[in-house]
């Protein structure tokens, strides 16, 4: 077999995730795991496929079919369902629940729904993006209650155990093959470990790996019935509980080098836990009423304000880590891309980061869940503003150090809304005093003269992240800078119910980058704030359906082609549908302020 030619990469809209907090594996059509970092979101990958390097583990149907999928109601359990000339195919998939932080445990449960199946399985894992081959043997040992031939060994630093798949052989490059066999209404289990220390003495019985895997989705995602489109609620709330760590933080993304747009040069790793996409998933989820996912979230910004205070750093690893700088890797990348591991975040200074900090925690105080450390944090974080408000930095969308306007009204947002529940009278007067203070000295500089708010002090041009502040209460609704703000948006920014970013240059718009979901999400919200619910929901409508079946959003979509450009999941587009999703199915408060936490 030739895997280059069997496996070629696919749009990404066929791509699938499956995650369980500390990793994620992407899925293709013909049943390809085609992406996984192991044993962690930023580890190197062991099946590197998805980037043209060696590595990937496939169940896929031998005779002629056709590929469909869907997930299990509130899960990232995936179900891989092929029709074949002969039958009808299914593959359940997950990684098994709760997980493990240094364990990873792949449960693939392939189901012949109709008729005989016949599959071929190849699993093929090349540690440390493919530049590391297994040492592989098999052996005998005790599995679901019986003697079973199984196989285990090493790739690097890593320990693997594959169950399931006894009598596969290897091929002439070290991968296994099986051609598996399932019976009419039967079902065959296969279950992948892969640590970075020794391995459990016996693998885990897949019953009850299933069984505890659908019980704790079940349980951690909530039905949102109140919610629009409450499927699609309750699959975007899965997808943040996927990228959420036990440490609390939430990985940006589970891939890394996707392009934005072909040859240009835009890759990136976005394996890493953004704190401004930490606190606008915080957002969603406090909206969502259900505290526990929330809690994990601000817990684990109110510790990185606690341990970097002023100098907080725009992203960490998911364990609180220093991201590493960029490095670019030895692999082909991604058809019109390359490949990239690290970020050069890691030296910037964005002052919206800040904002977002101190919009979490007073939603946690609206929520009467902020701790006495939640406050401590508040009380560095505002400093910080006090601070460093006039410094010129990188702003939401990480380009060249500015005066952006968005970073100085979101920080008048999120000094309003922990002001109002300061433990002292006085230091919430102090913190509302420096709100009137910036939102003043930003309208003297930043307004332009048609009456919207622009960019920054020099550049007159309109920008959809402005549309943020008054859904945050940096001002009201009816605001005159509001009104004229989101008029100009519209004209400007806006085709076909999408929104892009800023207009780069004189191209039009779809020619310089795709539509930002999370804009044109955010979208929807601003109007439904002005009380324009029909045109909220065509923007939600719109907007929702820019994904393929699988029903995940990257960062950027290509209007013209249809098509998803970037990392995939990218975390905050689903975390902004989600709270649109909740929002628009309630009306906004009265005086058309900002909406807390429930």
């Amino acid at each position: 077999m030739d895997p280059d030619a069997t496996f070629p990469p696919h749009a990404l809209r066929q791509y699938a995730l499956l995650a369980d907090g500390e990793r994620g594996a992407v899925i293709g059509p013909r049943g390809d795991i085609a992406w996984l970092c192991a044993p962690r979101w930023d580890s190197p990958a062991v099946f590197s496929s998805l980037l043209g390097g060696n590595g990937l583990y496939a169940v896929t149907p031998t005779a002629r079919f056709v590929w469909g999928g869907f997930y299990e109601d509130r899960s990232l359990i995936w179900r891989s369902r092929w029709v074949t000339v002969d039958g009808i195919i299914e593959c359940r998939e997950a990684l098994a629940m709760p997980g493990d932080s240094d364990r990873v445990v792949l449960l693939r449960r392939i189901l012949a729904v109709d008729g005989d199946a016949v599959l071929q399985v190849r699993l093929d894992l090349r540690a440390d993006f493919g530049r590391k081959d297994p040492k592989l043997r098999r052996g005998h040992g005790i599995w679901s209650g019986t003697a079973a031939q199984i196989w285990s060994g090493t790739a690097g630093d890593l320990e693997l155990r594959w169950s399931g798949g006894g009598d596969a052989r290897p091929d002439r490059t070290g991968a296994l093959e099986l051609e598996l066999k399932v019976p009419a209404g039967r079902h065959h289990d296969l279950i992948l470990e892969i640590a970075d220390g020794p391995l459990p003495d016996q693998p885990p019985d897949p019953d009850q790996a299933w069984r505890s895997t659908t019980q704790t989705w079940r349980a951690e995602v909530p039905a949102l019935d109140d919610a629009i489109a409450a499927r699609d609620a309750q699959h975007a709330y899965a997808v943040l509980r996927g990228m959420t760590s036990a440490t609390g933080a939430m990985a940006a993304a589970a891939t890394t080098s996707l392009p934005e747009r072909a040859e240009q040069g835009r890759n990136y790793d976005y394996r890493y836990a953004w704190i401004r996409d930490q606190c606008m998933a915080g957002q969603a989820l406090a909206a969502t009423g259900a505290p526990e996912l929330f809690d994990r979230h601000v817990d684990f910004v109110v510790d990185r304000v606690l341990a970097d205070g002023e100098r907080l750093r725009p992203a960490y690893t998911v364990t609180g880590e220093q991201i590493p700088d960029e490095e670019v890797l030895d692999v082909p990348g991604y058809p019109g891309g390359y490949s990239v591991t690290g970020n050069r975040v890691n030296s910037q200074f964005q002052l919206d980061a800040l904002g977002e900090t101190l919009l979490l925690f007073g939603a946690a105080a609206t929520a009467d869940r902020l701790t006495a450390d939640g406050w401590r944090a508040a009380e560095i974080a505002a400093a910080a503003v006090e601070k460093r408000w006039r410094e010129p930095e990188a702003g939401l969308w990480e380009l060249e150090n500015r005066q952006w306007t968005h970073s100085r009204l979101i920080c008048v947002a999120g000094l309003r809304a922990v002001s109002a529940f300061a433990p002292e009278p006085a230091r919430g007067n102090a913190w509302l005093a420096l709100s009137e203070r910036m939102l003043a000295e930003t309208s003297a500089a930043a307004l332009h003269p048609s009456g919207s708010w622009q960019r920054a002090p020099d550049d007159e041009r309109v920008d959809a992240a402005l549309l943020l502040p008054p859904l945050r209460g940096a001002l009201p609704a009816d605001d005159p800078r509001t009104l004229a703000t989101l008029r100009t948006v519209q004209e400007e920014l806006a085709s076909d119910h999408y929104l892009y970013r800023f207009r780069q240059d004189s191209q039009p718009l779809g020619d310089a980058e795709g539509a930002f979901l999370l804009c044109g999400f955010t979208m929807a919200m601003a109007l439904h704030q002005q009380g324009r619910q029909p045109d909220a929901m065509r923007w939600f409508e719109r907007n929702r359906a820019a994904c393929g079946p699988p029903g995940l959003f990257s960062e950027e979509y290509d209007v013209r082609q249809r098509q998803l450009r970037g990392n995939l999941p990218q975390a905050f587009v689903h975390a902004q549908l989600l709270e649109a999703a909740v929002r628009l199915g309630k009306p906004w408060p009265a005086g058309g302020g900002a909406i807390g936490a429930p």
